[in-house]
């Protein structure tokens, strides 16, 4: 994405959102967008493919509070001026006349901009630009450091996957690693914009967001989490139940007798595989209450509450409460 790009595009509206949405805000009106007009959702669309890539370009800039800032004074100065690379009425006459500084002079050097010290319009303008402090007009120049954004099922995310991805008109290659988190930044050295003369390419930063699982869910680097309903026999008198994978095989686990809801038991090797550690799958224990009863089950449960009557659950909780 160029400097010019930022002055051009709007990326509030491209989301939705107003100028002084937070940070949560931007995230969710990118997420819905993303679903809608991913390409995933509307094959052979070729506007929806478009829109799809504007969403992921306004929501990387965005939810970068640097960037963002950057986007936010470069508009705010130049009044979504559009720059050109020369000629009547480009960049030098549009800042000439913002901050009174000169055209082009005769033989067509160009005039340094400043406001009047470090960090200012022309720091911005030259981080934008590959431009420096000594003015817009320097000899090859490494090149800028992009931004991009890409979406990922939960499965991908965790397993890793190669992501391919359109870069200012280049195809780039991205191995997303293992267990990437979603939110998570990825710097891909040399794979931004090219430098100037023989000068090193900038590094491409891919945001990843990571689609949530109806069942699944990361925690740590590489253990799983899942929840397994029980019946409440199983849960009382133990019982070995099957539990699903992320890999779409079943692993049996042991629950032991006497297992409260809530209770997470732990299975060895069967989380996430990277290059460094194997992770754990977490299972919690739900015991499954029935919404409705048989007559015999019914008669079942008044029994075994005579039978247990003398037993109090909430005990030890009022015994702590009072402390």
């Amino acid at each position: 994405m160029t400097g010019q790009d930022w002055l051009e595009k709007d990326f509030y509206a491209v989301l939705g959102v107003p100028k002084d949405a937070d940070a949560a805000t931007i995230k969710k009106a990118y997420r819905k967008l993303a679903r809608t007009k991913h390409p995933d959702h509307n094959p052979g669309d070729a506007k929806a493919e478009a829109e799809f890539k504007q969403v992921g370009e306004a929501y990387a800039v965005l939810s970068d509070p640097e960037q963002r800032s950057q986007y936010d004074q470069l508009r705010q100065m130049a009044g979504g001026a559009r720059f050109t690379s020369g000629g009547r009425g480009g960049f030098e006459d549009v800042f000439g006349g913002m901050f009174g500084g000169a055209a082009p002079g005769p033989g067509g050097t160009r005039v340094r901009y400043s406001t009047g010290g470090a960090g200012g319009f022309e720091d911005l303008l030259g981080g934008l630009f590959g431009g420096g402090a000594g003015g817009f007009q320097r000899g090859p120049q490494p090149g800028a450091d992009l931004a991009a954004a890409v979406e990922l099922p939960f499965r991908e995310a965790a397993e890793g996957a190669t992501v391919s991805l359109d870069v200012e008109g280049r195809k780039v290659n991205a191995r997303v690693p293992v267990g990437v988190r979603d939110g998570q930044k990825i710097r891909l050295r040399g794979k931004g914009r090219p430098g100037e003369a023989g000068a090193p390419a900038g590094d491409l930063v891919l945001t990843v967001h990571v689609a949530p699982h109806p069942v699944f869910s990361l925690d740590g680097d590489a253990n799983l989490r899942v929840t397994v309903p029980v019946a409440f026999d199983e849960a009382a008198l133990g019982a070995t139940i099957e539990v699903p994978t992320l890999d779409g095989s079943t692993v049996k686990v042991k629950v032991p007798a006497g297992t409260p809801s809530g209770r997470t038991l732990r299975v060895k090797g069967r989380g996430l595989k990277g290059p460094k550690q194997t992770g754990d799958l977490l299972v919690t224990v739900q015991v499954a209450v029935p919404q409705r009863l048989s007559d015999a089950a019914r008669e079942a449960v008044q029994a075994f509450g005579i039978a247990t009557s003398g037993d109090d659950p909430r005990a030890d909780l009022m015994a702590q409460a009072r402390t």
